[in-house]
């Protein structure tokens, strides 16, 4: 006897939900069959979720940071301290860093890091964008990248560029573990590094 088919509406949010990174095929259909046993308004929720996700967000002009307008609230704080940036690889590290309370200078998203083996070079990343930014009166910059391969080559990368500007470039200080992610630390650990900071030096 022949399997049966799903039906198309089904099949077609399982391989949706399976395009998610770190969502698998058997994660996908439980996602999926939640759904369908879910109140009407549960699911029309998460539909009115993800359709105002992408009409009313985007990516602040200045730091490609995700905000609802540009530029996003830490760019236009006057509060905030404008000769000092802090260089992270995606939007949800800029929430972990301000979380510690401790920094108060400005952002910029790079989405994503310097990856060969993936395809993504420095042109694929929001790198020339920073590089114009710490033309204008930049004192330093503060390379939060992940401590993983990808993430220190970021960081050389980056080093070698602004330096050639005359900028100070400092990294995040060893509380954070090689292989983590800024994303997934904790306070306390964020903290530290930000204190500890060390000026990076040139290599020959």
């Amino acid at each position: 006897m022949p399997v049966p088919a799903l039906p198309k509406p089904v099949q077609q949010l399982v391989e949706a939900f399976a395009r998610l990174p770190g969502i698998g095929p058997k994660s996908a259909s439980r996602l999926t069959y939640y759904l369908l046993r879910s109140p009407d308004e549960e699911a029309l929720a998460l539909a009115d979720a993800l359709r105002d996700l992408k009409a009313k967000t985007r990516f602040c002009q200045v730091c490609f940071n995700i905000t609802e307008e540009s530029p996003c609230p830490i760019c236009a704080s006057a509060e905030r301290e404008r000769a000092v940036i802090c260089v992270v690889e995606e939007p949800l590290d800029v929430i972990a860093i301000e979380r510690t309370r401790e920094y108060t200078g400005l952002y910029h998203v790079l989405h994503g890091a310097i990856s060969p083996m993936d395809g993504i070079g420095p042109e694929d990343l929001k790198i020339r964008e920073l590089l114009a930014r710490a033309e204008l009166g930049v004192r330093e910059v503060i390379l939060a990248t992940n401590p993983s391969l990808e993430g220190e080559n970021t960081a050389m990368y980056l080093h070698k560029k602004l330096a050639a500007l005359g900028v100070i470039v400092t990294r995040l200080a060893r509380g954070l573990p090689m292989g983590g992610d800024v994303e997934y630390a904790d306070e306390i650990t964020l903290a530290r590094a930000l204190e500890g900071r060390q000026t990076m030096e040139t290599r020959r």
